[in-house]
């Protein structure tokens, strides 16, 4: 029996043009036109779902999915970061940002760390069982986490991934056994990357 899960990653919006952490709005403009574009791009599924934030259930919405949401794929939880800007964190803390980028372990936003973000990912994606499609509408940051417990790297390599804007990652296989389909863009051609890139 074989899984075959189906990652897309949300489409843009505010907090992360600015680089904010975890910063939970709803799509911009042209994140939600992008998204209405793809939509006939989606692969079929037997169960869909989508996490809690608003830019991933926004994104389902647009995309035209029957999903449902799955409340263990929140966002990385980052604490007292959640909202700022990048460079706004390392010009305050810039120890805890360094323990942070180094040290799996390590949550000095006093949320989740790196480990224990993974380790979500995996938990919910090694609890898929049987002959089945699912497709599920995430942050960067879990698709990012599961393709770090399935092919079992380390997990420095989280940072050596990008996951861009409405991109499809495949799993497929079973706990302890997946084969990854990298992130591909669910678009159909030279127009729909034009409006993914928010040209009038």
């Amino acid at each position: 029996m074989t899984v075959r899960v189906m990652l897309i990653s949300p489409a843009m919006n505010a907090a992360l043009r600015e680089a904010r952490f975890a910063g939970d709005a709803a799509l911009d403009a042209s994140g939600a036109r992008a998204a209405r574009l793809a939509a006939p791009h989606v692969p079929d599924a037997d169960r869909m779902v989508h996490g809690p934030s608003e830019r991933c259930a926004r994104t389902a919405e647009a995309l035209g999915l029957q999903s449902v949401d799955e409340p263990s794929l929140y966002d990385w939880e980052l604490g007292r970061w959640s909202g700022a800007r990048l460079d706004e964190v390392s010009a305050r803390e810039p120890e805890g940002v360094a323990a942070w980028l180094g040290d799996p372990s390590a949550a000095p936003h006093g949320g989740e760390s790196l480990l224990g973000l993974c380790a979500r990912a995996g938990a919910w994606l090694d609890a898929l069982t049987g002959d089945v499609r699912v497709l599920a509408v995430v942050e960067p940051s879990l698709v990012r986490a599961a393709v770090v417990h399935a092919l079992a790297l380390p997990p420095q390599a989280f940072w050596r991934l990008d996951v861009a804007p409405l991109t499809l990652t495949e799993l497929t296989g079973r706990s302890g056994r997946w084969n990854l389909r990298a992130g591909r863009p669910l678009t159909g051609g030279p127009g729909d990357r034009e409006a993914e890139r928010g040209t009038p």
